[in-house]
């Protein structure tokens, strides 16, 4: 008897450890999404492509069937992900995209968890020659007609302003400040292609001319144009927004106010669908990438590697540079799904 319960005893064992071995397996194997569509969503801001397919990607590990991207702008993408027209969008600007994010339905319709690239900035700026030369820090300056004549480009009198695309959120902000800092008469917000008045503006900085231009990070622009060196950030008299976000102080730790509040970019998903697929809504409440990582993928792309086959390769070498993070993802989002 002794003899045989210990028998049955290492077979006991010996089938209890097999069995967490191949469990441990099939949890690092488990494909949750199998057969689950997923449609990304982009803008049409090109740089924001890269954060876009890495989400792409850890999806397809989990195996989900993921679409091309359908590119649309802010405004009309979150209500298609309210609506569930589409799946997630990965670059949700918070606050920015704040009466975005109301329009659409909400908290009542759209998922969004976590922080997926916190700390960016927004604001306006010129060249540092110029600023010196005329002591120019605060936006509201360019109210005088002289100051603003220098940065007239055109020959019409007013400071000619590298802005925002219809869309985005930001334009809203600009044609807002130019109100409420009595600048509608001085300044003119050119819009268009932001990367064709981008490109514009650093030609002219580059033949010495002086240069007004809003931009954010994480974005190349600031590893063309750095802040301190080549430009200076412009100050405004106070804080003041449109919308839902009227009542928010701009003002930086430092006292410093550059007109646009600090935002952390989100990936917004469907509620419903978020709901019925906890591995992916995991995914997209801990996955995280860094304005400085952003900022370097972007600035090749501004190089000329802006094909989809070279941002498909970044976004394999990020992830080859960083593989324990992206499998601790992963890791994660199979629990949330077991």
């Amino acid at each position: 008897m002794t003899i045989l319960k210990k028998l049955s005893t290492g077979a006991a064992i010996a089938v209890t450890s097999s069995f967490l071995i191949s469990g441990t397996a099939f949890a690092d194997n488990m494909k949750p999404g199998e057969g689950v569509e997923v449609q990304p969503l982009k803008s049409s801001i090109a740089e924001e492509t890269f954060q876009t397919v890495l989400v792409m990607k850890a999806l397809e590990e989990l195996g989900y069937d993921v679409n091309d991207i359908q590119e649309i702008e802010y405004a009309a993408g979150h209500v298609a992900i309210g609506n569930g027209d589409a799946t997630f969008l990965a670059d949700h600007w918070n606050p920015l995209h704040a009466d975005f994010y109301k329009a659409a339905g909400g908290d009542e319709k759209i998922y969004r968890e976590g922080v997926y690239s916190p700390g960016a900035l927004q604001g306006y700026l010129i060249d540092k020659k110029t600023a010196d030369e005329y002591n120019i820090t605060n936006i509201s300056q360019l109210s005088d007609p002289e100051i603003a004549k220098i940065f007239d480009n055109n020959g019409d009198g007013k400071a000619d302003l590298a802005g925002c695309n219809p869309g985005w959120g930001c334009e809203g902000v600009i044609e807002h400040h130019l109100d409420a800092y009595g600048l509608r008469d001085t300044v003119a917000h050119n819009q268009g292609s932001y990367s064709a008045i981008i490109a514009d503006t650093i030609t002219r900085y580059k033949a010495g001319e002086p240069i007004l231009y809003y931009t954010w990070t994480p974005y190349w622009v600031s590893g063309v144009l750095v802040p301190g060196k080549d430009v200076t950030w412009l100050q405004v008299p106070f804080s003041s927004l449109p919308g839902e976000n009227k009542e928010a102080d701009t003002a930086l730790p430092d006292g410093s106010n550059y007109g646009f509040q600090v935002n952390n970019q989100q990936i917004i998903a469907n509620k419903a669908w978020a709901e019925e697929n906890p591995a992916a809504a995991k995914l997209f409440a801990i996955m995280e990438l860094s304005a400085n990582d952003i900022s370097a993928q972007n600035l090749r792309m501004r190089d000329g590697e802006k094909s989809a086959e070279d941002i498909n390769r970044h976004a394999d070498a990020w992830i080859k540079a960083n593989q324990a993070k992206f499998d601790g993802w992963l890791e994660e989002a199979r629990k949330a799904a077991m």
